[in-house]
Protein backbone atom coordinates (compact mmCIF):
# COMPACT_ATOMS: atom_id res chain seq x y z
CA UNK A 1 0.00 0.00 0.00
CA UNK A 2 0.96 3.27 -0.15
CA UNK A 3 1.52 6.31 1.91
CA UNK A 4 -1.85 7.98 0.79
CA UNK A 5 -3.94 4.35 1.24
CA UNK A 6 -2.55 3.78 4.76
CA UNK A 7 -3.58 7.55 5.49
CA UNK A 8 -6.67 7.02 4.20
CA UNK A 9 -7.27 3.40 5.84
CA UNK A 10 -6.78 4.90 8.95
CA UNK A 11 -9.10 7.37 8.78
CA UNK A 12 -12.55 7.50 10.51
CA UNK A 13 -15.44 6.51 7.80
CA UNK A 14 -16.72 10.34 7.08
CA UNK A 15 -13.63 11.66 6.73
CA UNK A 16 -12.17 8.78 4.65
CA UNK A 17 -14.84 9.08 1.82
CA UNK A 18 -14.35 12.80 1.88
CA UNK A 19 -10.51 12.51 0.49
CA UNK A 20 -10.88 9.54 -0.76
CA UNK A 21 -13.70 11.55 -3.21
CA UNK A 22 -10.97 14.26 -3.35
CA UNK A 23 -8.13 11.66 -4.78
CA UNK A 24 -10.36 10.31 -7.08
CA UNK A 25 -11.58 14.16 -8.40
CA UNK A 26 -7.80 14.93 -8.67
CA UNK A 27 -6.86 11.38 -10.20
CA UNK A 28 -9.51 11.79 -12.67
CA UNK A 29 -7.78 15.70 -13.51
CA UNK A 30 -3.77 14.42 -13.22
CA UNK A 31 -4.01 10.47 -14.15
CA UNK A 32 -0.37 9.84 -13.91
CA UNK A 33 0.15 11.31 -10.37
CA UNK A 34 1.80 9.28 -7.79
CA UNK A 35 1.00 8.67 -4.36
CA UNK A 36 3.61 9.84 -1.69
CA UNK A 37 4.42 12.03 0.89
CA UNK A 38 5.35 15.70 1.19
CA UNK A 39 5.71 17.80 3.77
CA UNK A 40 5.25 14.73 5.95
CA UNK A 41 1.85 14.67 4.88
CA UNK A 42 0.11 12.17 1.96
CA UNK A 43 0.24 13.87 -1.44
CA UNK A 44 -0.27 13.03 -4.70
CA UNK A 45 2.97 14.01 -6.77
CA UNK A 46 3.70 15.23 -10.21
CA UNK A 47 7.23 14.51 -12.03
CA UNK A 48 8.48 14.02 -8.38
CA UNK A 49 6.92 17.80 -6.90
CA UNK A 50 4.20 18.22 -4.87
CA UNK A 51 0.69 18.31 -6.67
CA UNK A 52 -2.11 18.54 -3.71
CA UNK A 53 -1.73 17.34 -0.44
CA UNK A 54 -3.98 16.21 2.71
CA UNK A 55 -4.41 16.09 6.04
CA UNK A 56 -7.12 15.84 8.87
CA UNK A 57 -6.76 18.41 11.78
CA UNK A 58 -8.89 17.95 15.19
CA UNK A 59 -11.78 19.94 13.74
CA UNK A 60 -11.55 20.08 10.25
CA UNK A 61 -9.32 18.82 6.99
CA UNK A 62 -7.16 20.68 4.93
CA UNK A 63 -5.99 20.39 1.25
CA UNK A 64 -2.82 21.66 -0.14
CA UNK A 65 -1.98 22.73 -3.42
CA UNK A 66 1.62 23.52 -2.48
CA UNK A 67 1.49 26.47 -4.23
CA UNK A 68 -0.20 30.31 -2.83
CA UNK A 69 -0.40 31.21 -6.60
CA UNK A 70 -2.57 28.08 -7.43
CA UNK A 71 -4.95 28.59 -4.86
CA UNK A 72 -5.23 32.48 -5.83
CA UNK A 73 -6.35 31.42 -8.76
CA UNK A 74 -9.51 29.72 -7.29
CA UNK A 75 -9.71 31.74 -4.31
CA UNK A 76 -12.48 33.44 -5.41
CA UNK A 77 -14.67 30.14 -5.71
CA UNK A 78 -14.23 29.19 -1.95
CA UNK A 79 -16.43 31.71 0.23
CA UNK A 80 -17.03 30.30 2.97
CA UNK A 81 -13.88 28.46 3.13
CA UNK A 82 -11.23 28.93 5.73
CA UNK A 83 -8.15 30.00 3.84
CA UNK A 84 -4.24 30.75 4.75
CA UNK A 85 -1.46 30.93 2.37
CA UNK A 86 -1.58 27.48 0.78
CA UNK A 87 -4.07 25.73 2.96
CA UNK A 88 -7.83 25.35 2.19
CA UNK A 89 -9.66 24.04 5.03
CA UNK A 90 -13.22 22.38 4.72
CA UNK A 91 -15.11 20.04 6.64
CA UNK A 92 -17.27 16.67 5.79
CA UNK A 93 -20.18 18.83 5.28
CA UNK A 94 -18.62 21.54 3.47
CA UNK A 95 -16.71 19.73 0.96
CA UNK A 96 -14.45 21.60 -1.41
CA UNK A 97 -16.38 21.40 -4.97
CA UNK A 98 -14.74 19.05 -7.60
CA UNK A 99 -14.31 21.59 -10.48
CA UNK A 100 -12.06 23.59 -7.68
CA UNK A 101 -9.93 20.51 -6.90
CA UNK A 102 -9.91 19.47 -10.79
CA UNK A 103 -9.09 23.08 -11.53
CA UNK A 104 -6.42 23.02 -8.45
CA UNK A 105 -4.59 20.08 -9.33
CA UNK A 106 -4.89 20.79 -12.99
CA UNK A 107 -2.86 24.52 -12.20
CA UNK A 108 -0.65 23.45 -10.20
CA UNK A 109 0.24 20.65 -13.11
CA UNK A 110 0.94 23.43 -15.33
CA UNK A 111 2.87 25.46 -12.77
CA UNK A 112 4.99 21.88 -12.72
CA UNK A 113 5.31 21.44 -16.10
CA UNK A 114 6.44 25.07 -16.76
CA UNK A 115 9.29 25.01 -14.12
CA UNK A 116 10.34 21.69 -15.61
CA UNK A 117 11.02 22.81 -18.74
CA UNK A 118 14.69 22.59 -20.12
CA UNK A 119 15.70 26.47 -20.26
CA UNK A 120 17.55 27.57 -22.97
CA UNK A 121 20.51 29.35 -22.75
Amino acid sequence: MSEVDDFLAALAPGPQSAFTHVVGVAMSEVPDAEQGTSYGMPALKHRGRPLLGFTEAKNHLSLFPFSPDVLDQVRDRLEGFSLARGTIRFSIDQPVPDDVVRDLVSLRRDEIDAKSKPRRS
